[in-house]
């Protein structure tokens, strides 16, 4: 398990606002879930995966309860998705915020997210 960084709950609020804690980890599970799933993608990119979570560009409202998608842009070429499941109170208390996957995505998917997913939070309104 990796310690990555830890998030504003006040960006996840309307996600669910039974966030009980800041800190986000990183299981070996996910970790191989993500090699086989996404290939190269952990080597590649892992560098990125602090700055996603800690400042993402949008989040986005995912169809499984407590859990975000974060998007990120690093470069024009560079777009990356990241989710987040978020602890709950009803949560085993030795659990924290974990990320699910990350993967690379390319223009037209994250297009689509925009388009499709809702919004709960952005950093274009939010800047701070």
């Amino acid at each position: 398990m990796q310690h990555i960084g830890k998030i504003d709950k006040r960006k996840f609020k309307l996600i669910t606002k039974d966030i009980t804690t800041e800190i986000v980890i990183l299981t070996d599970k996910q970790i191989e879930h993500i090699r086989f799933r996404h290939p190269n993608d952990y080597e590649r990119y892992f560098k990125y995966i602090k700055e996603i979570v800690e400042m993402p560009d949008y989040i986005l409202n995912d169809v499984k309860p407590n859990t975000g998608i974060l998007l990120k842009r690093i470069s024009n070429d560079k777009i990356f998705q990241l989710v987040l499941r978020l602890h709950t109170s009803e949560d085993k208390r030795k659990y924290k915020n974990s990320i699910i996957t990350f993967l690379r995505i390319n223009e037209k998917k994250y297009n689509q997210y925009m388009r499709n997913k809702k919004i709960v939070w952005s950093n274009m309104d939010n800047n701070k």
